[in-house]
Parts: C-alpha cells; structure tokens; sequence
C-alpha cells in the first residue's frame, strides 16, 4: 500500500509544482517582480515548508537528527541532484547581481551555520541554541527586506545584463486574484503530497532497520526536497531559469535561516549523528557555485560535475550505512 500511495503522491508533487510556478509567474509580471526574486521568495519559501514541518516535528520530539539532518541533506540535494540535473538539460542564466548578493548571502550563512553548529566562538559541544536561532532568524529578515527592496530600486534595463539562451516562454498574465489562488492551492497541494510521500518513504526504510540520521540526511531530505525539484524542472521546462535558480538559492537560505533559526528556539537542537562529511558537503556545493557560474550561466557540464557529486555523495552515505 505504501508504495502505491508514493507513486500517486508523486504525482501530485509534479501538478502542484506546476500550479505554484504559473501563478509565481504571473504575479511577478503583474506587480512587475524580477522572476528570480519570486523563485526566491514566494516559491523558495513555499516549497521549503515541508522542510519546516519535518525539523520542528523533528525537535519537538526531541530528536534533533531528524531536525538539523533534513536541512543539510535538503541543501546538497538541492544544489547537486536539484541545480545540477536542471543545468543537464536547461543552461541556467545567473545575473551579476545574482553574484553579488544572492550567492555570497547562501555561501555566508552556510559557513555561519556550520560555525554556530560547531560553536566556534565558545568551544562548546555542537549544538544549536536558543541565542543561534534569533541570529539566524534576524539574518532571514534581513535577506527578505533588501531583496524586495533591491528589486524595486532597480532599473529596468538591468533585468537583462546577461540574455538567456532560451528566452521565457510568454504566458498571457492571468488575474491577480487568479494567480495568487493558483499558487496557494499549488503549496497546498505540494504540502499534502510531500507529507504522504515522506511518511510512507520512512515506513519503508524504517522496516529495513536503517537509522534515523541516515534517514533523515537521504529519505528525508530528498523527500521534503521533492517540491524544489519539481517547481526547478517546471520552470526550466518553461524557460523560467531566473526562477529555478532563485527557488534553489532561496530553499536554501531559508532552509538555514527560517527552519533552522525557529527550531533551536523551540528547542535547543544537539545533533550527534550528522557527521563533519554532511557538513563539508553542503559547504562544498554553494562555494563552487560562483565558480561555476562565471560566464554567466551554469552550463550543462556544469550540471554534469553537480550531479555526479551528488550521486558519489550518496553512494557514501550507502557505504558507510552498510560497512
């Protein structure tokens, strides 16, 4: 039964995220929003809230395995499996500013994730507290408010300092009330499908003995991550890579500074099973994106190295579960 219910839940991952993407992209046409800060802010957020769900579930049960093991895995599957198997077939373009604030915002609050995690600044045992999460918190206020406000102070003709190799598909923008009740039913529906496939994912692999941290770096995470995966390869299918760069740059971000900043206040988070490996990954995976994106995209064989990563990644997590 499990397996039937994962197979139809797929399913509906897939029809929600193309909901979620159309309307994103016909509210940024009618408020005139960049289409990477709608990817970053209304689809990243949107489909990071599985993610949320699971890491506060996770705390609130005091198994903070499960809380801090699903934001690491999310944010190397999103980058590695997510951005490089989207670059395999959809070049994706990456605008100067992009560069100059997006990307180094990801790569800064990755590394001051994994300082506080390590408390680097007092030599205590690794643990999230109370006093990290507001830090992280404060950090995701501060990403939202001079997004937005970048957004709106800049000049049209700096939409376009990089042309993309395909240009979008042009969709007629529908209603305002129309697009805002599309992308609302998509998360709700992208929501209820995520829940059902990650819990009966967990049923599965929990009756093959495997441990809860191992779960919830692989199982978890790529479940909770399905969202992303299935609004990224939306938007590259309808040319919108603007958009599937900002829903992965953004999931992560908040993933870090939204899931991670609320759940330690909830409960101090004390991870044992997450290992320096998972840590050095994710880290790993958002600083060579600035060097994969030089020339102002990330090509297909740059999507190739990310996903290859991603897979040899995984094929140690196999190893050392089953030596």
């Amino acid at each position: 039964m499990e397996y039937i219910i994962i197979a139809v839940s797929f399913f509906g991952i897939m029809f929600g995220a193309d909901w979620l993407v159309s309307g994103s992209v016909s509210i940024a046409k009618r408020l005139k929003i960049s289409e990477f800060v709608i990817g970053a802010a209304i689809v990243g957020i949107g489909t990071s809230m599985p993610e949320f769900v699971v890491s506060v579930i996770g705390a609130a049960n005091g198994n903070a395995d499960i809380a801090i093991g699903n934001v690491v895995g999310s944010n190397i599957f999103n980058v590695l499996g997510i951005l490089g198997l989207t670059a395999l077939f959809f070049p994706i373009v990456v605008d100067r500013t992009n560069m100059k604030f997006e990307i180094p915002f990801c790569i800064f609050v990755t590394l001051l994730l994994i300082a506080l995690i390590f408390n680097f600044f007092n030599g205590d045992a690794p643990m999230l507290g109370r006093a990290d999460g507001i830090i992280l918190v404060c950090l995701f206020m501060v990403f939202m408010s001079y997004s937005f406000y970048r957004d709106r102070k800049k000049a049209p003709e700096h939409e376009s300092e990089h042309k993309p190799e395909h240009e979008p598909v042009h969709e007629e923008a529908s209603p305002l009330w129309i697009s805002l009740a599309k992308t609302v039913a998509g998360l709700a529906i992208l929501a209820v499908s995520c829940d059902l496939f990650v819990s009966n994912a967990i049923k599965i692999a929990k009756s093959f003995g495997v441990n809860d941290a191992f779960i919830s770096i692989t199982l978890i995470a790529c479940g909770t991550s399905l969202p992303e995966l299935a609004a990224s390869v939306t938007a590259a299918l309808r040319k919108n890579t603007r958009l599937a760069l900002g829903n992965i740059v953004g999931s992560n971000i908040f993933n870090i500074t939204l899931i991670l900043g609320i759940t330690p206040v909830i409960t101090p988070l004390q991870a044992s099973g997450i290992t320096a490996m998972d840590y050095f990954v994710m880290a790993t995976a958002v600083l060579i994106l600035p060097l994969i994106s030089l020339r102002g995209k990330i090509s297909r064989a740059a999507g190739l190295v990310l996903f290859l990563g991603f897979i040899a990644y995984n094929a140690h997590l196999l190893y050392s579960q089953i030596a």
